[in-house]
Parts: C-alpha cells; sequence; structure tokens
C-alpha cells in the first residue's frame, strides 16, 4: 500500500500512483490514494493530472471519483488537451458525459487539440453526439484541419457524417476550399456522397485547383454515374426540405420530431 504523501496542496510530481491508477481504472486504489491525502489534481510536469489519464483510458467510474473530489475539469496539459479532448481520444461517451456535466468546455483551448474534432477523426458518433447536443461547434473550422464533418469525410464515418448533419452542420464547409464531397469523392464512397448531396451538398464546388468532385473520380467509376445522375439543379422537393430545416438552425432533427405533421413528411424532412 502507498504512504501517505509529503503534501497536502496540488504540486507539480512525477508519473504517480494517481496516475497509474487512473490510467488502468483502478477504482479501488484511486478511492484509497485519495483518502491517505494524495491530491486529485497532482500534474505531471507535462501537467497531466489523474483525471486526464482516466479520461484517457475510458474510465466512467474513476472520472466519476475525481470530479466529486474537485478534479479540475478543464485542466491543460502542454500539448493542450483536456480531459474531455483525452474523453473523445478514448471514444467513451460515459466520460465525455460526466465532464460536460461538471462543466467541462466545448471550445478548444487550442486549435491543436479540439474535443469535437477528435471524435469525428476517430468515428466515435456517441462523442460527437454529446459534444453537439451541449452546445459543440459542430462548423468549427481549424485551418490545418478543417471542420469536423470534413473529417469525418476524410476518414470515411459514415455514421458520424450523418449525425453531423442531422445535427445541422454545414454540408459544403471543409478545409479550405476542399469540401466534404471532394474528400467523398477521392475515397470513391458513393454512401457518403449521396448522403452529402441529400443534406445539400454541392456537386458543383472547386477546389483549390478548380476540380469540382466529380473531376477527382475515374470516369468508370460508379461514383462518377452517381454524380451524373444528379447533374441540373435540385428538385423543388430537396429545396423545400433543406429551407425548412435550414430554418430550424443546429438540432433540426429533433425539433422537426416535435411538429404535428404528418409522420410521412416528418421522414421526409429528417431524410429518413
Amino acid at each position: 500500500m502507498a504512504s501517505v504523501p509529503p503534501f497536502s496542496t496540488d504540486v507539480v510530481s512525477d508519473w504517480s500512483p494517481m496516475h497509474e491508477a487512473a490510467i488502468h481504472g483502478r477504482l479501488l486504489s484511486l478511492r484509497n490514494l485519495i483518502s491517505q491525502g494524495w491530491p486529485v489534481n497532482l500534474v505531471t510536469a507535462d501537467h497531466v493530472s489523474p483525471l486526464h489519464e482516466a479520461c484517457l483510458g475510458g474510465h466512467p467510474s474513476c472520472v466519476s471519483i475525481l470530479l466529486k473530489h474537485g478534479a479540475q475539469v478543464d485542466g491543460v496539459t502542454t500539448d493542450w488537451h483536456t480531459p474531455l479532448f483525452n474523453a473523445c481520444i478514448s471514444g467513451s461517451q460515459d466520460c465525455v458525459d460526466l465532464l460536460l456535466k461538471y462543466g467541462a468546455s466545448t471550445q478548444p483551448a487550442s486549435d491543436l487539440a479540439s474535443p469535437i474534432h477528435e471524435a469525428a477523426k476517430r468515428g466515435h458518433v456517441q462523442c460527437v453526439e454529446s459534444l453537439s447536443a451541449h452546445g459543440g461547434d459542430i462548423d468549427y473550422n481549424i485551418s490545418h484541419l478543417g471542420t469536423p464533418l470534413y473529417l469525418a469525410c476524410e476518414r470515411q464515418h459514415v455514421p458520424c457524417a450523418r449525425s453531423l448533419l442531422e445535427a445541422g452542420a454545414n454540408a459544403n464547409q471543409g478545409r479550405g476550399l476542399d469540401s466534404p464531397l471532394h474528400a467523398a469523392a477521392r475515397a470513391l464512397n458513393g454512401e457518403l456522397a449521396l448522403l452529402l448531396m441529400d443534406f445539400g451538398a454541392n456537386y458543383q464546388a472547386r477546389d483549390a485547383e478548380g476540380r469540382r468532385p466529380v473531376e477527382l473520380v475515374p470516369a468508370e467509376s460508379p461514383l462518377s454515374h452517381l454524380f451524373l445522375q444528379n447533374e441540373g439543379p435540385p428538385s423543388l422537393m430537396q429545396l423545400c426540405r433543406l429551407r425548412i430545416r435550414k430554418c430550424f438552425g443546429l438540432q433540426p432533427h429533433h425539433k422537426i420530431a416535435s411538429l404535428v405533421i404528418p409522420e410521412e413528411l416528418k421522414r421526409f424532412l429528417q431524410h429518413i
């Protein structure tokens, strides 16, 4: 059993038994250490706290006890990682929800470590949903990464892309002039391309080199035929659907569900 530490306030330390217990999800050990007087906000030279490690390991029970004992919910490491960012790396929605409950900021302290971008990049759709439901900026554009939707498309995480679009993400915002549809075209992902166009992606958009998405696709590819089928202006029905969804702003899916209109019309507006 670890001895009682020679301090009672938050200090900088080397890797400690607190960090070890947190990263491995050893709840009983963590409880014992806290009861012995180990500080919950003990940080390493890189400002890594036990809470950072519990989130990185995806251990909600450890996250919960640390937060209950006063762990700093928005502590930042020298790499700009917050506990919320680490929870998005692990993909633990339970950890994300706990942090948000204790007031964690969805806005990154630095563009080098954005929680919603990390969740989208890794395809952690439940984390994305929790962040967007708590006011996370689903269209937050970082110059070297683009938007969360762009990252989801670049990594071909279709469920994650759908979740962002359903939450109201702009289907045409990518990285610079490179749109999410350009990313889908390069990946030859027809399912993703169709999803984006269904939510209003502009298949005539041009990238920095002046190329449309269709020009990134081999002529013999089925995706090329899909783009050709969608040549011409959108239908009036599609234009009406996109306009109505835009009027609802963020989280239109949930707002549409509460409308007193025929279920068939609700399903159409919700892309079901």
